[in-house]
């Protein structure tokens, strides 16, 4: 059997994957530790100029090379499918961004600061970038379907559920008993807990302005799509 399929850029991509999580993650858990040395906002900046650039080169480096490798699926020009990867990717992006809630905090504006709380979108998963994250690959698996679109998933998704451990992990340290008491009421799985009884879906909790910031968002994204692909693409990456 040949593996003429399996690019090299199967590897660098997992490689660029294992890299971001080593920053993101690394970062994270350095958090209180750089803090009590270098202040909230300045870790906070530090965070984000190594962050995001990490992130720019992963972004293109994947737009460039999704179709790379053997061709798993053709789903593309099916009845209903173009509408049902739109329609996952923004609800994704719904789960993927309520950090943006805190944009201040974000910017190192306000003094950034951990949150432990148990409403909105908590309600319905402890860990809505991890559920955002899996669904924004459903989509892109769905519409793309070649092997580098699989390696890429598999590696954001393991990412992920390494957050979510380590997420629980830095939150029981810094908050104890509190986290507890809220772990028990949340589930990491969408809507389990509100299935069990031991939370309740607040509608009007969604009723915010960072929510329509999000759905802004995502209208604006879908406009800037093919810019975004044409961009990428004079990059020689």
């Amino acid at each position: 059997m040949s593996y003429d399929w399996l690019t090299a850029s199967h590897f660098i991509m997992f490689g660029l994957l294992i890299g971001f999580a080593f920053i993101h993650s690394g970062l994270a858990a350095l958090r209180s530790w750089g803090e009590a040395r270098l202040g909230a906002r300045f870790y906070r900046v530090l965070f984000a100029l190594a962050s995001l650039p990490a992130a720019t080169v992963l972004i293109i480096y994947f737009i460039n090379h999704r179709y790379d490798g053997l061709r798993l699926w053709n789903l593309q020009g099916l009845p209903g499918v173009e509408p049902i990867v739109w329609g996952l990717s923004a609800i994704s992006f719904l789960f993927l961004y309520p950090a943006t809630f805190n944009l201040l905090e974000i910017a190192a504006v306000q003094k950034p600061q951990v949150h432990l709380y148990e409403t909105g979108i908590i309600r319905i998963t402890r860990h809505p970038q991890m559920v955002g994250q899996v669904i924004w690959c459903v989509a892109h698996l769905l519409w793309v379907g070649t092997s580098f679109m699989l390696v890429t998933s598999l590696g954001l998704i393991l990412h992920h559920l390494f957050g979510v451990w380590h997420g629980d992990r830095r939150l029981s340290l810094r908050y104890g008993e509190a986290f507890a008491v809220v772990r028990d009421r949340t589930s990491i799985i969408p809507f389990l807990a509100i299935l069990h009884g031991r939370q309740t879906l607040v509608l009007k909790e969604f009723l915010r302005p960072a929510y329509g910031g999000v759905a802004g968002f995502v209208l604006l994204f879908w406009w800037l799509h093919p810019l975004l692909i044409r961009a990428t693409g004079n990059i020689g990456w």
